[in-house]
């Protein structure tokens, strides 16, 4: 998947979030008022894959983008997203209550990091039916 791909990934998880939380507490879903409760999300997830990219460049062999989709970015990215994004949620005055805090980590975690476990657990059972050998023709696999 390509970085830009990823990111795009993340950045509509990371609305859908914030629109989840405006039609549960019955706001408007409004295209500002949706933008006004994820900015300061979005600033978050900024600062999450410049971190992320940061500590994964060691490792980093080509530009195919892999790194992002692992969960070795996956997690600084998640944590940023909801740390950064409560500071300045507190910062503009806007509520961050110990159950927000709660239900943004969990639902976020799950979003942020949830499509990377789908990817990878694909990837791996991708990569185990290529390496299995192929039954003899003529003859039915063993059970």
């Amino acid at each position: 998947m390509p970085i830009a791909a990823a990111l795009a990934l993340d950045v509509v998880l990371t609305v859908v979030f914030a629109t989840i939380g405006r039609a549960s507490h019955a706001e408007g879903i409004t295209a500002s008022g949706v933008v006004h409760t994820a900015w300061p999300f979005l600033v978050g997830l900024l600062v999450g894959w410049a971190l992320a990219a940061a500590l994964t460049a060691r490792r980093r062999t080509g530009a195919s983008g892999g790194w992002a989709r692992s969960m070795t970015a996956g997690v600084p990215i998640w944590l940023c997203t909801v740390a950064v994004g409560m500071v300045l949620r507190r910062l503009a005055g806007e509520g961050t209550a110990l159950a927000f805090v709660i239900v943004a980590t969990i639902t976020l975690g799950v979003l942020l990091l949830g499509w990377r476990a789908v990817v990878l657990l694909t990837a791996r059972r991708r990569a185990a039916r290529a390496d299995s050998p192929e039954p003899a023709a003529g003859r039915a696999p063993a059970a």
